[in-house]
């Protein structure tokens, strides 16, 4: 009777045991799905933002480009006139002070031409500023996705093992249904054979 009690307990402790891992295999592969979601929207995401880059360095570029052209022009415009105005001046009194010559070519030369050189330096600035953003942007993500896969790689071999716990657990629970079968039956032989030995004593 006590052997019958054990093994009814030990049935439903595997039950039990048999269905959590049930419960804990399915999470683990709701999470992993979950995860393989999140790296592929964070894929999607990084490629949208690289495009950005790209055309965001085009642009700086080509505004670098045609800045750098419209400078020229304007430099060797005012560089011509400068030297025609230089012609015609008379020389008077010593050379100017390093650092005046700029100035003395001509006054309107040097707002425009400064602007430009301004405008340009920012386009570089953006450059290099867009440059960092996407190597931050593209480490980020690149440590995001190892970060995922190892945590991917972790909870699949977590179902692996509860899948073999849970084959032990299947197996030893068809062991302890066969095992209480065998001693229901006993039970009942050993009940049958009192109560033949009862109706045999009470006869006598």
């Amino acid at each position: 009777e006590r052997e019958k009690q054990d093994l009814i307990a030990k049935i439903e402790d595997l039950e039990m045991t048999i269905k959590e891992l049930e419960e804990a295999i399915t999470t683990l592969k709701s999470e992993i799905a979950e995860m393989q979601v999140q790296m592929k929207r964070a894929g999607e995401d990084r490629e949208k933002q690289n495009k950005e880059f790209q055309m965001t360095v085009a642009d700086q570029r080509e505004t670098q480009k045609l800045l750098q052209a419209a400078l020229k022009v304007l430099k060797d415009f005012y560089d011509k006139q400068g030297a025609f105005v230089q012609k015609k001046q008379e020389p008077a009194g010593p050379p100017p002070p390093a650092g005046f010559e700029a100035y003395k070519k001509s006054g309107a030369s040097g707002g425009v031409m400064s602007l430009l050189q301004q405008i340009i330096s920012d386009a570089k600035a953006m450059e290099a500023e867009a440059i960092r953003s996407e190597e931050d942007a593209q480490k980020a993500y690149e440590d995001f996705v190892k970060e995922t896969n190892a945590s991917i790689e972790a909870k699949s071999k977590d179902i692996v093992n509860k899948s073999e716990e849970k084959a032990v657990a299947e197996g030893d629970l068809v062991q302890a249904k066969e095992s209480k079968e065998a001693v229901m039956l006993e039970l009942e032989q050993l009940s049958n054979y009192n109560a033949e030995l009862h109706q045999s004593c009470d006869f006598v």
